[in-house]
């Protein structure tokens, strides 16, 4: 074999080793990572927060024992959360 520069095998390599060198460069601290998952948890929990919250106040003004409110917006909450994760992920 040649190791010419215009050997395929040679400059494929070579763009493979200076991909692992940068991504070795630009690899996010753990503080980075930390507020990124801090970030997809309050994007997924906050909508499950308001919707427990809403839905039991919206029980409590109803007459009889129900928490039809409180289980329909938690989900709807869920729901919520799972989109904005989605989308946050798509952008980044």
């Amino acid at each position: 074999m040649s190791s010419e520069p215009d050997d395929p095998l040679h400059s494929a390599i070579k763009k493979k080793v200076q991909r692992m060198e940068r991504a070795e460069r630009e690899r996010p601290s753990l503080l980075a990572q930390t507020v990124f998952m801090g970030t997809l948890a309050g994007l997924f929990v906050l909508p499950v927060i308001v919707g427990a919250y809403l839905g039991n106040w919206l029980d409590s003004h109803m007459s009889g024992y129900s928490v039809r409110w409180t289980v329909s917006l938690i989900l709807l909450g869920v729901f919520i959360g799972v989109i904005n994760v989605y989308r946050y992920l798509k952008e980044h």
